[in-house]
């Protein structure tokens, strides 16, 4: 048997609209939330592979506004050298997986790619690794291999793949790609046993990819070509050229090329599998207390049984209630029953019908240097938590329409103020006014807390003059 090839991980992060209830302002991508387990669930997708003897660091796809957040928390987990592809606007895991495929070709990177999503979990890592070594020895002999998920029951929530009952070498050659299935067809699909969920989990060459995608879709693989040769290194970031990648097709890669291939083959994998595509799915798959409930976060209960209730910062109580889903967060409360949990998406439409920020707008933004929460917001005046790293520093810069008022509520801070040059410590403050040239640092090894408060005719992002940048950032 030949040596299993290195496996790059690739790691699909998917749109800024990929959200398990999107409507609260404080709340991210489901990704990058700790949901199941110590860490985030991007986090979570890394780490579970840390038993691969012949791994290499990442490739991680994502939306250029989360840069920030998928570097530090790579950072966390002693991810050193991921390679981070920005996408400057989604257009779905056709596109996402071919410039991962092309990027690696770049780099001369001779190994199999195995291409996962940041929103799954695996509970059973030992059978995920056996499917992988299968899968690895296939991709060897010039397959593109999917993994399908063996089915526990009759679900109409995903879409299926048939296979051959023909075993090959612990693989399966795909018959067909089969949509979600109404009830009665999925108890069927159960029966017969040669039906799969389909996982949305691929391993593959590189090579062997591009010259598939080549002969079904081109065009794809002219502009994400394009899109990596123009890109520009932004920081530990690769930015696609944005003019080729949005004239890319959005479209899946199973449509763009797995359903067409004659090279594709399914390996089965029974480990636990679940893409946590509800609230109701993530209770069903958490550990529960003697009622029957999951409590995340400060919660007090009485006489309550088979609820999931999430607190983002503060306490909730709870009497007498009976399986529903209560999800509390700074912006935004969400209450359904387990079994309605799903249709959050039917009132996000509402919101954006009747133009909510609720919907749109984060209140945590990362940066370089750290991040930043806005605690209150009008037309006239902004607060902000600011909360910078150790040796993190906020560009130089000055503002035309806003003032500031800086006050340190943790840590030491070295600030430029004009011709001033101060150090203030733990309740010390300084006043910017308009079109003073300023900046903030952190040079301890400490975190350094400032609250933030703006003032002015305008309190855009966007109202900013940048003198000198430690990051180089283009925006």
């Amino acid at each position: 048997m030949n040596k299993a090839l290195d496996i790059t991980p690739v790691i699909l992060c998917g749109g800024s609209g990929t959200r398990l209830w999107p409507l609260s302002r404080r709340q991210l991508p489901k990704q990058y939330l700790t949901l199941y387990g110590n860490n985030t669930m991007l986090q979570e997708t890394i780490l579970r592979l840390k038993g691969l003897s012949n791994l290499a660091d990442p490739i991680i796809v994502c939306n250029v506004d989360h840069r920030f957040l998928v570097a530090e928390q790579c950072h966390q987990i002693d991810i050193k050298k991921p390679t981070i592809l920005l996408e400057p606007v989604g257009r779905n895991t056709g596109p996402a997986i071919a410039a991962a495929a092309i990027q690696s070709l770049k780099q001369k990177n001779n190994s199999v790619l195995l291409v996962l999503s940041a929103d799954h979990i695996i509970k059973n890592v030992d059978a995920f690794y056996q499917a992988i070594n299968v899968a690895n020895q296939q991709a060897q002999k010039g397959k593109l291999i999917t993994f399908g998920i063996v089915p526990t029951n009759a679900n109409t929530g995903y879409g299926y793949i048939r296979s051959s009952k023909k075993n090959i070498d612990g693989a399966y050659k795909v018959q067909e790609f089969v949509e979600k299935p109404n009830e009665e067809n999925a108890k069927k699909y159960l029966e017969l046993g040669n039906y799969l969920w389909n996982s949305g989990i691929f391993m593959f060459k590189p090579d062997l990819f591009v010259d598939e995608l080549n002969i079904f879709s081109s065009d794809t693989v002219k502009l994400v070509a394009d899109a990596i040769n123009n890109a520009k290194q932004d920081l530990d970031f690769i930015r696609l050229e944005k003019k080729a990648f949005e004239s890319c097709s959005s479209n899946s890669i199973d449509c763009m090329l797995m359903e067409k291939s004659k090279k594709l083959v399914v390996v089965p994998l029974n480990a636990g599998w679940s893409d946590v595509g509800s609230w109701s799915t993530l209770y069903d798959i958490s550990e529960k207390d003697s009622s029957g409930n999951v409590l995340k976060g400060d919660i007090t209960v009485k006489d309550t049984t088979n609820t999931y209730i999430f607190s983002d910062d503060r306490m909730i109580a709870a009497v007498g209630l009976d399986n529903l889903v209560i999800i509390d967060t700074p912006d935004v409360t969400f209450i359904a029953s387990q079994d309605k949990a799903h249709e959050v998406n039917s009132i996000v439409e509402s919101l954006k019908n009747n133009n909510r920020n609720e919907v749109h707008f984060n209140s945590q933004v990362f940066r370089p240097w750290g991040w930043y929460e806005s605690i209150q917001s009008t037309p006239y005046f902004q607060v902000k938590r600011l909360n910078i790293k150790p040796g993190g520093k906020l560009s130089l810069q000055l503002h035309y329409k806003r003032s500031e008022y800086w006050v340190v509520v943790r840590g030491i801070a070295t600030v430029i103020n004009g011709e001033k040059k101060l150090t203030l410590m733990t309740g010390e403050s300084t006043y910017v006014p308009l079109e003073s040239i300023h900046s903030l640092a952190n040079n301890t090894k400490e975190v350094l807390e400032v609250i933030e408060v703006q003032s002015g005719s305008y309190l855009g992002e966007d109202d900013i003059v940048r003198f000198e940048d430690i990051y180089g950032r283009i925006d």
